[in-house]
């Protein structure tokens, strides 16, 4: 009973209310988009531009800009493109290019916070930029709203064009063949993806972004086989993680980015376990009946 009051009592503050409004949106957006790279075998694309979200906002630091959203948001949207471009080039593979622009948007942005330093705790913004930080907890309505505006846009892209999306992951050549402009459809998921990316980094750092692109998507593959099971699968898993993790975190007090990331690590060993429990079930089902045939 104190638990449930105590969380009663956060979750009166405006505060909260917020938080857990814009949580449950990102990771949203992040599952939808998620089971599509993973399955294109993309999933590091989402690493690679959180690293060129931390430079973008390092610049916006150094340049001592109070609404960093706009230049943050263009600088990985503009990657995105190049990194989707260079990839489909022989000369350098789409995991080369990722490297590199992951690597040097990192180093860069570091380098730039400590020879630009405008706080006295370098190290300490550094880590909670990377790692994630309170700022989820001080979105004001400003902020929740653009979240919202940002998010709804993200879903009707995937809802509006899932058919297209669907064929581009699972068979460009054919898509093409088709008549579908693979490349164009590439291209609007990468966009998609980086707006996701900038939305996620206040949420759980832009070292621990890739999380809510993966974990989902992996889970829910343990239990369902088709494209719509698994993406309706991946969201619930997503937000639920992302609702308990920010809970857990507001009433013991620990990092919002690490907490969300272990619920789904934990929320991934679930699903292996109810995978492995269905394909025995399965397996045992198919020797019975075989028995019972052969009898």
């Amino acid at each position: 009973m104190a638990l449930f009051e105590k969380l009663s009592f956060y979750l009166s503050f405006q505060f909260v209310q917020y938080a857990l409004i814009a949580g449950i949106l990102i990771s949203l957006c992040s599952s939808v988009f998620g089971v599509t790279l993973v399955l294109k075998r993309f999933s590091f694309i989402g690493d690679g531009l959180s690293h060129v979200a931390f430079g973008a906002m390092a610049i916006a630091a150094v340049m001592k800009m109070t609404n960093n959203m706009p230049l943050i948001l263009a600088v990985t949207i503009v990657s995105a493109i190049l990194l989707l471009r260079t990839g489909q080039r022989a000369k350098i593979k789409g995991d080369a290019a990722v490297a590199m622009i992951s690597v040097g948007a990192l180093a860069i942005g570091y380098l730039l916070m400590n020879v630009f330093s405008t706080s006295g705790n370098v190290s300490g913004d550094v880590c909670t930029t990377l790692f994630g930080s309170t700022s989820i907890l001080t979105l004001n309505r400003s902020d929740v709203i653009v979240c919202g505006v940002l998010s709804v846009v993200v879903l009707a892209v995937f809802v509006i064009f899932y058919n297209k999306i669907f064929s581009v992951t699972f068979d460009e050549d054919f898509a093409r063949a088709t008549g579908t402009k693979a490349s164009l459809y590439n291209l609007l998921i990468a966009v998609i993806v980086a707006v996701v990316i900038v939305l996620a980094m206040n949420l759980v750092g832009s070292l621990l972004i890739s999380a809510l692109v993966i974990f989902p998507a992996l889970s829910a593959m343990r239990v369902f086989r088709s494209f719509k099971s698994v993406t309706i699968c991946s969201a619930i898993f997503s937000v639920t993680c992302a609702t308990l993790g920010l809970l857990i975190s507001i009433l013991s007090g620990t990092p919002v980015g690490s907490t969300i990331v272990a619920v789904d690590i934990a929320g991934f060993g679930i699903f292996c376990l109810l995978g492995l429990t269905r394909r025995a079930h399965r397996v045992t089902g198919a020797i019975r009946t075989r028995f019972c045939a052969n009898s």
